[in-house]
């Protein structure tokens, strides 16, 4: 049961996967690479945006490092939170659904479950930790 879900899923992921390719900025003339240029320039306008996002943060801190740490403390907390829904929902599966005739099962569900939540609650206050003491105590 394992292997097959394990290989419908590598399936799945190889089927609505999608090739980007990107270049050095030069100009590609083929009519069937307008996607890729399309694609090229998405992913140039990405990098500029999140430069553009780091200088802010490194001028609102008014140092690089500090700077620096604020926007990785601002990206940890945009993405936990869907790898924190992620956690909870295959820790319930362990504790409510397995765990139902083994209660190792529903001890592990419940650690698991406890861990993912402790994590969550970090990566959303660290960055207002950060902040007030970067910026109040720092002066």
């Amino acid at each position: 049961m394992k292997k097959t879900l394990a290989i419908i899923a590598i399936f799945i992921t190889v089927a609505c996967s999608t090739m980007v390719f990107a270049n050095n900025g030069e100009k590609i003339s083929n009519k069937e690479t307008n996607k890729n240029e399309t694609a090229v320039s998405k992913i140039v306008d990405f990098k500029d945006k999140e430069k553009k996002t780091l200088e802010d943060y490194k001028e609102a801190y008014g140092s690089d490092s500090y700077g620096l740490t604020a926007y990785a403390l601002n990206r940890i907390q945009i993405y936990s939170i869907p790898f924190c829904f992620l956690g909870i929902a295959l820790s319930a599966i362990y504790q409510y659904v397995l765990g139902i005739r083994k209660l190792d099962t529903r001890d592990k569900g419940f650690a698991i479950m406890i861990s993912v939540i402790t994590i969550f609650v970090i990566a959303q206050v660290l960055p207002l930790i950060f902040a007030i003491v970067v910026k109040g105590w720092r002066g």
